[in-house]
């Protein structure tokens, strides 16, 4: 294992303590931007995480990357992530999925590198980029290949078609103030369209994950943004996952809209950082798929 992660990562070390690197990770349609951050003390977890944006938007330097990162790093993890090509100018599915894949399995060599155990080494994402983790779980699967430990999605999309949301999400956003982004159903289509470059029926389960088979799934953290057009989609891809039986640690953040923790600002972030930051720590204790 310590010979295929450094011939992976090109024998280079993952980084001084405490430091943020950008390196890039090999992948299909070339090299991926990655970046990593490195905890003072020897790391035990690892987390490569992707960043939100509707496909289409969003790179490492955003709050929803960068300050995710840093507050994980601070709280001891080996943090990779990824900047992956984003929908759009003739980049379509399976560009962005492909790009994820691969820093997935450059960070988790990496991890390997720096002394981590395949068991406390994790992907997510947030928005979109939950999107992209939770696919990333699939094509492994489906490949016949090692998933991740355990899997945190932040207020991901995950059907191209939302499921109808329940009377208290209803309730919710009815509080938004006009003109905030309401995730109707048309533009979520309109999104994913974007994303496949047509149709989004009939399009690959990596794609739209909440409408995939999720046998196999490992550990999951989801977190849900209170007041979220797209939340009706993260509880019925938690409730699924339970049904294939999967353990399911799922959380609603109250008082907070899609989005949180691009808006470090706000308590809602601190709180979900926290979240997960704990959940990290005791995912390799949970009851894996039954």
């Amino acid at each position: 294992m310590q010979d295929t992660a450094q011939e992976l990562v090109d024998g280079a070390p993952p980084g001084a303590p405490g430091s943020v690197t950008d390196r890039t990770a090999p992948g299909p349609h070339g090299p991926v931007d990655v970046r990593v951050h490195v905890p003072e003390g020897a790391p035990v977890r690892a987390l490569v995480w992707a960043h939100g944006g509707a496909f289409a938007h969003g790179d490492l330097d955003m709050p929803e990357s960068d300050a995710v990162a840093r507050a994980l790093q601070r709280a001891g993890h080996l943090v990779v992530t990824v900047g992956y090509r984003l929908a759009g100018d003739g980049t379509r599915w399976p560009v962005p999925s492909d790009d994820v894949l691969a820093a997935w399995r450059w960070g988790r060599e990496l991890a390997a590198a720096a002394g981590v155990d395949a068991a406390r080494t994790f992907l997510g994402g947030a928005s979109a980029g939950g999107n992209l983790a939770a696919g990333a779980v699939l094509r492994l699967l489906r490949a016949g290949q090692e998933p991740p430990a355990g899997v945190v999605l932040a207020y991901p999309t995950l059907h191209a078609v939302p499921p109808a949301a329940s009377p208290a999400a209803v309730r919710a956003l009815a509080t938004l103030p006009a003109g905030e982004q309401r995730w109707e159903a048309p533009a979520v289509r309109e999104m994913y369209a974007g994303y496949v470059g047509g149709d989004p029926d009939g399009a690959p389960a990596a794609v739209t994950p909440g409408t995939a088979p999720l046998e196999g799934f490992p550990p999951a953290l989801v977190l849900i943004s209170e007041v979220d057009g797209l939340r009706g989609s993260a509880e019925e891809f938690a409730a699924r996952l339970v049904a294939a039986g999967t353990a399911v640690t799922c959380v609603l953040e109250p008082g907070t809209r899609h989005g949180h923790l691009n808006r470090p600002e706000e308590p809602g972030s601190g709180a979900s950082l926290r979240r997960i930051d704990a959940w990290l720590r005791v995912a390799p204790d949970l009851t894996g798929p039954a």
